[in-house]
Parts: structure tokens; C-alpha cells; sequence
């Protein structure tokens, strides 16, 4: 059985109370990308003593707590999804939200609901409103990054801290330590910014509702910078440098399957559309160093664990916060004597800074917002 640290015991003990507590409210539980949220949610099913369910966006997350659970001595625990061509219902039960939707009949007797990656939860309609209101459970969700987009046609986009959107679900924020207090302790990899000024933000077209860069006006920057040309010659360098296992983070196909090509056998491709086996296969070889770089295409941000990975490159701009910290949690995941490289080629750590700067606070009872230094990023327009 796993040793909880500190702060995955506080975590626990916290939500187990707040599950048991007669409040009809629902809680968040903030923990840092690379905290060990797996063994905190394994650690809050196994301390209830009663039916839980516990959701997950994903195959490879589910994957991750089901694994811890079995750490914990615990053999009753089904699968409730279609990925795995599983529907065994357990007193614990990890599914996904997709399989649940039409067989919610098999989980009326749950008291306890636990989903991971709560920020994917949305209030106002969704999958997983639509069973919170049926079955009427007790919820705690957990997240590295708890806010959610809104936009509006008048005043652009804000990020909303998920306890303060209306309607809401998330009422209460359980526990939350913050990124900085675990680097202090040890407990997650130091990280090394690099900085090169390959793309200017500010020649890039921000969309309609003030969310994002358009593909049009990035696809005429990188044009106009030979954007594929300048990121095989980053990647490269890295190599020789010595960095032996890097994650690319690109937007469009064309320079991920560009980069790949150009440096032939030490790299490969995945995307959304990539076949499951296939995917499994290269991240399997890059894990065990067969290839040293790998390029993606809108995946691998949440659900990859692989502690070793010493090196990201951020090769998209964004304005997504979530996005911009998953990317670069990837590489902040703690390895013996391992200090990770963010390299940023698009501007983004410009805007962003550290992910160890940023902080979740309490500006007034009951009212959370994120920060970076001094600046709110949270309930604000982007605009502003």
C-alpha cells in the first residue's frame, strides 16, 4: 500500500468529512498537476466504507485509479465502461460519463460520487448534470485547474472559478495547496523556462468571443516566421544538448508530421485521430526511450504520466490558462535528480509566467479566485 504525504492525507481526511457531512452542497478538492490526485481519490473510496462511484474523462486516467485502487487491497472494484467493454458494477466503480448516461438505474443506491477532472463538469447542461440531478448524490470533484471558459457576445471571455458560476455545482472548495508549497517540500520536479522569440502574439487575430488565437491569422504568422522550419531547428538543438525525452505541443498536424519526418526514426506522431494501439505502442517506446521525441496534436495535456519526461515544447500560442499549465505540468511530475525544461517558442510563459507563481486564494469568504503574482486571472475579462 501507497504512503500518503501530508497534504494527500489533509486532502483525505478533508473530503471524507465534507462526503459525510449532512450539507446537500458538493466540493472541490485543488490539487496540483503531478500531486498524486490518483492516490487521493483511491485513499477517499477506501476510507468511506461504502458504494462510490468515480468517474473519469478518460481510459488512460481511469487506468491510473484503478491501479491505485487495487494498491490498497481493494477487490471489489468494477468497471462501468465501454472503453474497456466492461460494465461490472463493484462497491467502488470507476467509469466514464458516456457509458453511465443511459444506465443510471444501477447507480441509485450510490450515496458517494468522486470525479476527476472536475473542471470538465459543465453546470449549466451536460452528461454529468443531467445524472447529478437524477441520482441527487453527494459529490467532491478534484482538479488541477478549477475554472471553466464563458464567453459572451458583449463583453469577450473570462475564466469563472467553478464555485462562482451560476447555476453552479461546485459549492465549496475542500482543500487546495498550492504548486509553489509542493516544489518547497520536494514533492514535484523544479522547472527551467526558456524563452525564444520565434512567434509575436501580437500579430496573431484573437477569435470573435475573445477565448483564442484564430487558425487563420496563426497559420499566416507561422508563414510568414517559417514556423516548422525554426521548431525542427529547437528540437534539434535540444537533442544535442543532451534532453532525452521530449513532448512537442503543437496546433496543426502539418508541423507535428513536418518535425517527425525531419528527424525520422527519434520521433513520431500522435493526435486525436491517432488508433488506440497504435498510440499505446509509441508512447510505450517513448517511455522506454526507444524514440526521444514525441509530437502531438491535441492530446497527451491531461492523463499522461510519465515522471521522466524532462522536456516540453510549447509550439502553439494560447490564451487557455488550463491548457498552457496542463502542457507544462507534463514535465513538472517529480524523477530522482530530475529538473525539466518548458521551452517556449510562442509566447505564451509572456503571458502566463510560472506555474509556480500561480496560487488559488481566498479573497473573501467563500469567494476564490486564481492568481499569478499580483494579477487576478480568474472572474475577470480577458479584455481587461
Amino acid at each position: 500500500m501507497y504512503q500518503l504525504r501530508d497534504y494527500q492525507r489533509q486532502a483525505v481526511d478533508r473530503a471524507v468529512e465534507y462526503l459525510q457531512h449532512p450539507s446537500k452542497n458538493n466540493g472541490v478538492v485543488i490539487l496540483p498537476t503531478g500531486a498524486g490526485k490518483s492516490l487521493v481519490i483511491a485513499a477517499i473510496a477506501y476510507k468511506l466504507d461504502s458504494p462510490v462511484l468515480i468517474f473519469q474523462p478518460s481510459k488512460e486516467i481511469l487506468e491510473q485509479n484503478y491501479h491505485k485502487l487495487l494498491s490498497y487491497g481493494i477487490l471489489d472494484v468494477g468497471i462501468f465502461s465501454a472503453s474497456f467493454n466492461s460494465k461490472r458494477v463493484g462497491k467502488i466503480t470507476l467509469a466514464t460519463i458516456g457509458s453511465v448516461k443511459s444506465n443510471k438505474d444501477y447507480f441509485r443506491r450510490f450515496r458517494y460520487v468522486i470525479i476527476d477532472e472536475c473542471h470538465l463538469v459543465n453546470a449549466e447542461e451536460g452528461m454529468y448534470k443531467d445524472f447529478i440531478d437524477t441520482i441527487q448524490c453527494k459529490v467532491i470533484g478534484l482538479t488541477a485547474t478549477p475554472y471553466r471558459l464563458y464567453s459572451s457576445r458583449f463583453y469577450g471571455s473570462m475564466l469563472r472559478f467553478i464555485t462562482r458560476t451560476r447555476p453552479r455545482i461546485f459549492s465549496d472548495v475542500v482543500y487546495n495547496v498550492q504548486v509553489r508549497e509542493l516544489l518547497n517540500k520536494g514533492y514535484l520536479s523544479p522547472l527551467n523556462y526558456y524563452q525564444l522569440p520565434i512567434v509575436n502574439t501580437g500579430k496573431l487575430v484573437v477569435n470573435s468571443n475573445g477565448s483564442d488565437y484564430t487558425d487563420k491569422s496563426v497559420r499566416k504568422h507561422y508563414k510568414e516566421v517559417n514556423f516548422s522550419d525554426e521548431l525542427i531547428n529547437v528540437v534539434n538543438r535540444l537533442l544535442v544538448a543532451g534532453r532525452s525525452s521530449i513532448l512537442v505541443f503543437t496546433r496543426f498536424i502539418e508541423e507535428a508530421e513536418a518535425l517527425a519526418k525531419a528527424l525520422g526514426s527519434k520521433a513520431a506522431v500522435v493526435t486525436g485521430d491517432t488508433p488506440a494501439n497504435d498510440r499505446e505502442r509509441i508512447l510505450r517506446v517513448f517511455k522506454s526511450r526507444g524514440i526521444k521525441v514525441v509530437t502531438n496534436v491535441g492530446v497527451l495535456t491531461t492523463g499522461f504520466d510519465f515522471p521522466e519526461l524532462d522536456t516540453v515544447v510549447l509550439a502553439r500560442p494560447t490564451m487557455s490558462l488550463a491548457l498552457y499549465y496542463q502542457m507544462v505540468g507534463r514535465a513538472i511530475r517529480p524523477s530522482a535528480g530530475k529538473v525539466g525544461w518548458v521551452v517556449d517558442i510562442c509566447g505564451n510563459y509572456k503571458r502566463f509566467g510560472r506555474v509556480d507563481s500561480l496560487e488559488v486564494r481566498q479573497r473573501a469568504s467563500g469567494i476564490w479566485a486564481v492568481y499569478s503574482g499580483q494579477k487576478q486571472l480568474t472572474n475577470v475579462w480577458f479584455n481587461k
